[in-house]
């Protein structure tokens, strides 16, 4: 399900501000899957939730977002940051919690979304074929069970979005 102007203009800009400032730590992730295989990709993340703990002492910022998701039980929530290529670059196809619940019906009950930080060419490609574009303040969700990857962009410095895996 896509929902465009997920969260208030204000609660936004807030995120997105705090997202493409300088303040944010990112750390190398040295694939895009959660099976390393050797294809040169390469992202940055931010951890906010892991491991039933907050991570970043940015977590506050995520408040409105949570408040209309309003999770039960959150397993994970990252920022990604995918820098900018001279073509679009896809990663491959994965399920973000299959690794974690390998029981499919299980991994059918979470939900994982992605909350776009900025407007740019790039895009989320899901196994059915469908194509989102990555669109500022849009929320994507789809069952944990739903494989699914990203792309680089190529009109902007950089790719930003909040993945969130979470039961509801």
């Amino acid at each position: 399900m896509i929902n465009d102007n997920f969260l208030d203009i204000e609660s936004f800009h807030k995120i997105q501000t705090k997202l493409l400032s300088e303040e944010i730590h990112w750390h190398y992730h040295n694939y895009t899957d959660n099976i390393y295989q050797d294809n040169n990709q390469f992202y940055f993340g931010h951890s906010f939730y892991d491991m039933n703990k907050w991570t970043s002492p940015f977590a506050e910022i995520l408040e409105p977002l949570l408040l209309k998701i309003k999770p039960v039980s959150i397993h994970s929530i990252r920022a990604n940051l995918m820098a900018r290529t001279s073509e679009i670059v896809e990663s491959n196809f994965h399920s973000d919690m299959k690794k974690f619940i390998p029981d499919e019906d299980r991994l059918s009950q979470w939900t994982t979304a992605i909350f776009y930080i900025n407007t740019n060419n790039g895009y989320t490609k899901l196994s059915d074929g469908t194509i989102v574009e990555s669109k500022s303040n849009r929320l994507l969700t789809m069952s944990g069970d739903v494989e699914h990857f990203g792309t680089t962009c190529t009109d902007q410095k950089r790719r930003v979005i909040i993945n969130l895996n979470y039961y509801v």
